[in-house]
C-alpha cells in the first residue's frame, strides 16, 4: 500500500500526486493556501518518500491502480485528482480507467501528448546515468526546471528540490523512468472526459512544452487551462497563484482562458 497523508477536513476531497523524483512534501507550500473546503489526500507514488518500490517498471496504468487502492481504502467516491507532471500523467491513466469516479482532473505542469522520439531517447540515455551518477544527474537536472529569471530568488526552493531527489531510491527513481517511458498519448482521455479538465502551465518551463499543449487543448466548455509565470514547479515557484487558481476552478466557475 501506497503512503499517504491527510490534511484539512473540507468536503471537496483532493488527491494530489507529486512527479518525478519527488515526495508528497512538494505540496507544504500550497497546503496553507488551499480553501479550507479541501481535504487533501497527499500520495507518496511508489519508488518516492515511503512508498516501496514493487518492480522494475511502474508504468502510469499500474500505478493509477494503486492509486484507487487508497481511493477506495478511503470511500472517497468520486473526488478531485491532481498530478504534477509525472503525477499528471497517472492522473490521467486514472481518468481513462476510472472516469466515472473523477469529479475533475488538473494537469498540474503536466502535458496530454505523448513523447516524441527524443524525448523518448533523452529518457534511455538517462537510465545508466542514474545507475551510475545519480547525484550529478540530480544536480545537473533539477535547477533546469525553474525559471531561469529567478534563479537567485528560488535559491532555497532548488536546494529543497535536489535534497528531495537525492532521498529517493535509485530504484524507484529507475522504475518511474521506465514506466514514463512507456507513457502513451492520452489524447482520447482529454477528448472523452466529461467534467472539468483543469490545465495549469509555466511560460518557462523546460520539461513540458506548454504553448504545444494548450494550442492542441481541445474546444470545451469542460477544459480551462491557465499560462503563469513559472518554470515547471509552481508549487515552490507560485504557490499562492497556483492555490487561488485551484481554489478558484474546483469550487466555482471562471472564463475559459486566463495568464498570469
Amino acid at each position: 500500500m501506497l503512503n499517504y497523508e491527510i490534511a484539512g477536513s473540507g468536503k471537496e476531497n483532493l488527491v494530489m500526486l507529486h512527479g518525478f523524483m519527488e515526495n508528497l512534501s512538494i505540496w507544504n507550500d500550497m497546503e496553507m493556501t488551499l480553501s479550507k473546503d479541501f481535504k487533501l489526500i497527499k500520495i507518496d507514488l511508489p519508488g518516492h518518500g515511503k512508498s516501496p518500490v514493487s518492480s522494475e517498471i511502474h508504468t502510469m496504468e499500474w500505478i493509477a491502480g494503486e492509486v484507487k487502492k487508497i481511493a477506495d481504502q478511503l470511500g472517497l467516491g468520486s473526488f478531485h485528482l491532481l498530478g504534477h507532471s509525472m503525477g499528471g500523467y497517472i492522473a490521467l491513466a486514472y481518468a481513462k480507467q476510472f472516469p466515472q469516479l473523477l469529479k475533475s482532473v488538473t494537469l498540474f505542469f503536466s502535458t496530454f501528448l505523448a513523447d516524441d522520439e527524443e524525448k523518448k531517447e533523452q529518457r534511455r540515455r538517462s537510465i545508466p546515468i542514474i545507475e551510475n551518477a545519480f547525484p550529478q544527474y540530480v544536480n545537473a537536472g533539477i535547477s533546469n526546471l525553474f525559471n531561469e529569471n529567478e534563479k537567485d530568488i528560488l535559491e532555497g526552493k532548488i536546494r529543497l528540490a535536489k535534497q528531495i531527489a537525492l532521498s529517493t531510491s535509485t530504484e524507484g527513481v529507475l522504475a518511474a523512468l521506465r514506466g514514463m517511458i512507456e507513457r502513451t498519448d492520452k489524447t482520447d482521455v482529454v477528448e472523452n472526459f466529461q467534467n472539468k479538465i483543469l490545465v495549469i502551465a509555466g511560460k518557462h518551463d523546460n520539461a513540458v512544452k506548454s504553448s504545444t499543449l494548450l494550442q492542441q487543448l481541445p474546444d470545451r466548455t469542460n477544459i480551462k487551462s491557465y499560462l503563469i509565470d513559472c518554470g515547471h514547479n509552481g508549487h515552490w515557484e507560485k504557490p499562492s497563484v497556483c492555490s487561488a487558481i485551484i481554489n478558484t476552478e474546483l469550487l466555482h466557475d471562471l472564463p475559459k482562458k486566463f495568464e498570469f
